[in-house]
């Protein structure tokens, strides 16, 4: 970058225009350019780039837009965090008063009919019929269980399912136990060779195992005051020593999950 300079009334030999070392600058006479005419060259990295006024109002503009939606943001994160707060106290209130305990399901007999596997008709399809006895602990003193419809109850063998049917809707107090029925049919069950000849050899040995699957919709009452629907899935691996009305249960074994949503 070049810059040409005109001396006011003075001679080029003058001291008041010799440069210095500090200034880092190089004067170089252009041949032909007029007596006391010089060139004087900056390095590059001397010269400043100014923004126009422009940039700085485009800037302002831009930090006036975003102003609010940081706003809001905060003000979003904030309420947001104190609902987390008042939950978790709540819960922890919660625990403390009424100390909740997990309710107990088991699977007391199996009453079973249709499954005859000498019967002829049986070797083209099964209509079983089952009645399965369930007993629930409501172990807790403050706090009752009301049983809602759309309810489930299956039943398989060798992820085979065999029948189904509905759970009764009810409400069970506080500190109770209650026994309660399932009556579960099954229409034109189709058994694999496989599957027959393990389900005989089982009743052979009196020891047949089956999978009971029950899906309960429960709403959890407090005082006055009931949850939303809240659904408890049950399984329960049960043994029992033959295929008839009169068949015992050997062994039973129930474990449950909890969806708080309702799925």
């Amino acid at each position: 970058m070049a810059e040409r300079v005109h001396p006011f009334n003075s001679s080029p030999s003058s001291p008041e225009h010799e440069t210095t070392p500090s200034h880092k600058l190089a004067l170089v006479a252009a041949s032909p350019t007029p007596p006391g005419t010089y060139v004087i060259k900056i390095p590059k990295e001397q010269v400043y780039r100014i923004p126009p006024p422009e940039n700085a109002v485009k800037y302002n503009q831009h930090a006036i837009r975003n102003k609010p939606r940081c706003r809001f943001c905060c003000w979003f994160i904030g309420i947001l965090f104190t609902l987390i707060i008042l939950l978790v106290i709540a819960a922890a209130v919660f625990y403390l008063v009424f100390r909740p305990t997990a309710i107990v399901y088991s699977i007391e007999s199996i009453a079973i009919a249709g499954l005859n596997l000498t019967s002829p008709s049986s070797a083209a399809s099964l209509s079983p019929k089952l009645n399965v006895t369930v007993i629930a602990n409501n172990p807790n003193r403050k706090i009752g269980i009301r049983y809602m419809k759309d309810s489930s109850a299956e039943i398989f063998f060798n992820d085979v399912e065999l029948c189904n049917g509905v759970l009764p809707a009810f409400y069970q107090p506080s500190n109770n136990v209650t026994v309660f029925k399932v009556a579960l049919k099954g229409h034109a069950i189709k058994l694999k060779d496989s599957d027959r000849t393990s389900l005989e050899e089982e009743q052979n040995k009196q020891k047949v195992p089956f999978t009971v699957k029950l899906k309960i919709p429960v709403k959890i009452k407090v005082g006055v005051i009931e949850t939303w629907k809240i659904n408890i899935k049950v399984k329960c691996d049960v043994t029992v020593d033959k295929l008839t009305t009169e068949a015992k249960v050997e062994s039973k074994h129930c474990n449950y999950r909890v969806n708080i949503f309702g799925k």
